[in-house]
């Protein structure tokens, strides 16, 4: 139950923004299939660049989060010293995560600690937590998108030519509006998954859902006005998801400001070397994973207009219903490293096997919903006769891989709760 009750809000607000994707490839596909063909260019381009990025910071926010606040937890509820002699009588035994990473024994069976998985204690409601990774994170967030946003603005044109879009191509001129607008809310993508990682870490998967439910029924209101009434087209659809992305951001600042002490602080309790030595490893592992996705893309878009269209739908229906399983992940992730923090191994063992009987059951029944779905249901995404009878041939590829797609994402979420972002990288370079 403990699980659940992390991974069901976690999950929906994992699924919500592919979902609005969805929804933005439905009306933009009325426009016609080469707007489609563009738009999906322009996204796998912009996924590729945010999640080099996103990944990384939110999964380590998430554990050293969780790990920062089962450690304050502790250190109040440590009881002094029984002799004064050897501390002065009035100092408190002072936990670190640097201290869990070189195997501390400060954290002892005799201290008296709050069970994973509990509520922030009264000691710490009374007033707004001193969280230094919290801090570090909306630094890292901030500064990221800003250098993404420059770096797809100026690029855009060159990257749709890597992507093989032709200069002559039909897709050129609505792919590169399409980019360079949506780039614009690239700093309010990071900071606002960077926030979600704080809170996931908190164990408070709820505040991020309405936050990016907000934002996305923002979003598909937005949609039609602005590309039919308005007849922006492919730019209205940019610019709405935009406006929707800095809501979100803005809801969870005014939830995380009541909780988290982000300013002032001091540089020396920003984490910088420990956000970028684990960082720097999963960067590698999402660079591998996003690299097959985006030359996937690129090859659909060099066959023309068509493959492309179809791809794309094919590619967000993979996304939102693989991200489901997601939320599992991002439970077992928070909850273990919870439980590594106060060394109760027991728990650990069973969150994982745990979450690993969940994935699966989830896998094969998403196979079953996304194929039956697909199959029926593609006509809400493209009109194109040829565009549909492409679709007919993804979808025992779509569906086919739902199982395994649920184990890989909870496996993830084991090894960042164990803190081991080595492995994932390493192994997921060579897979």
């Amino acid at each position: 139950m403990e699980i659940l009750r992390m991974a069901f809000p976690a999950a929906l607000a994992l699924a919500a923004d592919p979902i609005a994707s969805l929804i933005d490839t439905a009306f933009i596909g009325r426009i016609g299939a080469v707007e489609l063909a563009a738009v999906g260019v322009s996204i796998a381009i912009f996924n590729q660049a945010a999640r080099i990025t996103i990944y990384p910071l939110v999964s380590i926010t998430t554990s050293f989060v969780a790990q920062e606040q089962t450690l304050a937890d502790t250190t109040i509820h440590t009881p002094k010293s029984d002799h004064p002699e050897n501390d002065g009588g009035n100092k408190e035994q002072i936990i670190t995560p640097q201290d869990l990473e070189k195997g501390s024994d400060k954290i002892t069976s005799t201290s008296k600690q709050p069970p994973c998985g509990d509520d922030v204690t009264s000691e710490v409601k009374k007033g707004k937590r001193h969280i230094p990774s919290a801090s570090t994170a909306m630094v890292f967030g901030l500064v990221l998108g800003l250098l993404q946003t420059l770096f797809l603005v100026f690029g855009a044109k060159i990257l749709l030519l890597v992507m093989g879009v032709k200069p002559n191509s039909p897709m050129m001129k609505p792919a590169l509006k399409y980019l360079t607008l949506r780039s614009m809310g690239a700093p309010a993508v990071l900071l606002s998954l960077a926030m979600q990682g704080i809170f996931r870490g908190f164990k408070d998967t709820k505040t991020p859902l309405y936050a990016t439910v907000v934002g996305d029924v923002t979003n598909i209101i937005l949609d039609p006005i602005f590309i039919f009434v308005l007849r922006l087209g492919v730019s209205g659809a940019a610019i709405a998801h935009v406006l929707s992305q800095y809501l979100i951001t803005l809801i969870l600042l005014c939830q995380l400001v009541k909780q988290v002490k982000l300013l002032p602080f001091h540089i020396k309790d920003l984490q910088f070397g420990r956000f970028l030595k684990n960082g720097v490893m999963l960067m590698g592992r999402v660079i591998a994973v996003t690299f097959c996705v985006t030359l996937s893309a690129s090859m659909a878009a060099r066959l023309g207009p068509t493959p492309m269209a179809a791809f794309q739908i094919c590619l967000q229906v993979w996304l939102t219903s693989s991200l489901l399983a997601d939320g599992l992940a991002v439970a077992g992730q928070a909850i273990l490293a919870c439980a590594f923090a106060e060394k109760d191994y027991e728990k650990v063992t069973a969150v994982a096997v745990r979450v690993l009987q969940m994935s699966f059951v989830m896998g094969m029944g998403l196979a079953v919903v996304v194929g039956v779905g697909l199959h029926f249901g593609s006509g809400i995404f493209s009109k194109d006769a040829a565009v549909l009878r492409l679709i007919s041939i993804g979808v025992v590829f779509v569906a086919g891989t739902q199982p395994i797609n649920s184990l890989a994402f909870v496996c993830d979420g084991v090894n960042f709760g164990s803190s081991d972002f080595a492995y994932t990288a390493y192994s997921m370079v060579i897979v």
